[in-house]
């Protein structure tokens, strides 16, 4: 009994020492990394379009269908 007691013991510590040394290397990961503008004008958009768009995003339009279909959830 008291053997299983000190492998819990010492698997909790090594997943402890683990998550804290994951911790500190992803805390100095970000603070080491720049930081990018991602907004109007700036090109290191990852290929997403920012403020382009010249058409109004239409993302509900009431029909028929789609109002048997809400009556129907409700």
């Amino acid at each position: 009994m008291a053997e299983e007691f000190n492998t819990r013991r010492s698997f909790i510590k090594r997943a402890g020492i683990a998550a804290s040394v994951f911790a500190g290397s992803a805390v100095a990961v970000a603070a080491t990394t720049q930081s990018r503008d991602r907004g109007e004008g700036s090109d290191s958009g990852h290929g997403v379009a920012v403020g382009i768009a010249h058409k109004k995003e239409v993302l509900y339009k009431k029909t028929q269908a789609w109002s048997a279909f809400y009556n129907a959830a409700k």
